[in-house]
C-alpha cells in the first residue's frame, strides 16, 4: 500500500503540517527537519497526491505558457527554457498556441477557458496594448506577458527591446559600407508591437547615418517565415538600384531571403547582405552563417517564472517590467564585403 502523508509524519517523527510544508516547497523549515522530512519520504518511496494538494492548497503546481506558434524556433527555444526554470522552483509547464486568433487570446486573458487549471500564465500575446486595456474584466490569474509587446501597466511583463535590437542590426550594416539597405516583416496593417517596433529601430539608424528610409525597400511579411521571407527578397532584388544589403525581422525570414540571393545568381554576402533577429540553431549552421541579434531566451524565461511564482505567492505585489538583454552575433552573412 502506498505510504501516505500521515506515515511519512509518523516515521519522521514530526507534525502532518511538517511534511506537508517541505512536499510544498515552504521556504520557512529548518534545514534539520526538511532532511529528516526528506529521508523519511526516500525510505518510504512517498508519492504525493496531486489531486489532494490541489484540494488543500488550491494550487495545481502547473503552469500555462501560450505562444501564438510553438513551431517557430524562437517559441520553442522559450519554451525549452521556460520549461526549465519553472522546473527549478517546483513547477510544470503546459503548452498552448493561439494561432494568431485574437479572440482565443482574449478567452485566456479573461479567465473564460481553462485558466482554472493553471496556478499561473506565462503569455506571448499578439493582442495590442489598446486591446487590453479595452478588456473590462482581465484574468485574476497571476499573468506575466511576454517579449513582444507594450507595457500594460496592469500586468508584469518581460519585455523585448525591438527598437534597440533593430537599430544595432541596421548600424552594424551601415558599419560595414552598407547604404541601399531593404528590411522584411513590415505589418502596416497590423497594430502588433513588434513589427512596428522593429521599423521604427529600422528607420532610426539609416536617418542617424543620413540615409533616408525608401519606401520600396520596406517589404511586408504576413507570417516571420522562410517562405515569406523568400518571396519579399525575390521582389527587392528586382529593384533598380538592387538593395546591398536586407535587414530581416526574423532568423526565419532571413533564411528565406539568403536563399532568393543565391536562386537570382547572386551571393551572401558579397553581393546583399542578410542579418535577423532571433538567433536561431539553424543559423549558425547554415552557410553562410547567419548574422544576427540574439534575444536571451534563459534570461526572459527565469524572469518570468521569478514573477509569476512571486505573484503567486502575493498577489497583490506591483506589476513591474523587466527588459531582456540582447547581443550582435556577426557571421559570414555580413563579413565586410571584397568588392
Amino acid at each position: 500500500m502506498p505510504a501516505t502523508l500521515r506515515d511519512v509524519a509518523e516515521y519522521a517523527q514530526v507534525s502532518m503540517r511538517t511534511v506537508s510544508n517541505v512536499v510544498s516547497g515552504y521556504t520557512h523549515v529548518s534545514e534539520r527537519m526538511r532532511a529528516r522530512v526528506v529521508q523519511a519520504i526516500e525510505e518510504l518511496d512517498y508519492r504525493p497526491n496531486p489531486v489532494a494538494r490541489t484540494l488543500r492548497t488550491g494550487r495545481t503546481g502547473m503552469l500555462a505558457l501560450v505562444v501564438p506558434e510553438i513551431d517557430v524556433p524562437y517559441f520553442s527555444a522559450l519554451a525549452r527554457d521556460v520549461i526549465n526554470a519553472a522546473a527549478e522552483v517546483g513547477y510544470r509547464v503546459m503548452i498552448d498556441q493561439t494561432g494568431h486568433d485574437h479572440e482565443r487570446e482574449r478567452e485566456l486573458l479573461t479567465g473564460n477557458d481553462r485558466t482554472m487549471l493553471f496556478d499561473g500564465i506565462l503569455f506571448s500575446p499578439l493582442v495590442t496594448k489598446a486591446e487590453l486595456l479595452e478588456m473590462e474584466t482581465p484574468t485574476r490569474m497571476p499573468l506575466v506577458l511576454l517579449g513582444e509587446h507594450d507595457f500594460d501597466g496592469r500586468y508584469d511583463h518581460v519585455a523585448i527591446d525591438n527598437v534597440r535590437a533593430a537599430y544595432d542590426a541596421v548600424a552594424h550594416l551601415i558599419s560595414i559600407g552598407r547604404t541601399r539597405i531593404a528590411a522584411i516583416g513590415a505589418q502596416p496593417l497590423e497594430p502588433y508591437a513588434t513589427p512596428q517596433q522593429r521599423t521604427e529601430g529600422y528607420e532610426s539608424a539609416l536617418r542617424e547615418a543620413g540615409i533616408e528610409p525608401v519606401a520600396d525597400y520596406a517589404r511586408p511579411a504576413a507570417h516571420y517565415s522562410r517562405a515569406d521571407g523568400y518571396t519579399a527578397a525575390q521582389g527587392l532584388l528586382t529593384l533598380d538600384p538592387r538593395p546591398d544589403a536586407i535587414f530581416c525581422f526574423s532568423d526565419l525570414l532571413a533564411m528565406g531571403a539568403m536563399r532568393a540571393v543565391f536562386d537570382a545568381g547572386l551571393t551572401v554576402p558579397d553581393d546583399v547582405a542578410i542579418i535577423g533577429i532571433d538567433d536561431i540553431e539553424e543559423g549558425r549552421y547554415s552557410r553562410p552563417s547567419l548574422s544576427t541579434v540574439s534575444l536571451d531566451t534563459t534570461f526572459i524565461a527565469e524572469q518570468a517564472i521569478a514573477r509569476v511564482a512571486a505573484r503567486i505567492e502575493t498577489p497583490v505585489l506591483r506589476p513591474e517590467q523587466v527588459v531582456a538583454p540582447h547581443a550582435l552575433r556577426v557571421r559570414e552573412s555580413t563579413s565586410p564585403s571584397a568588392r
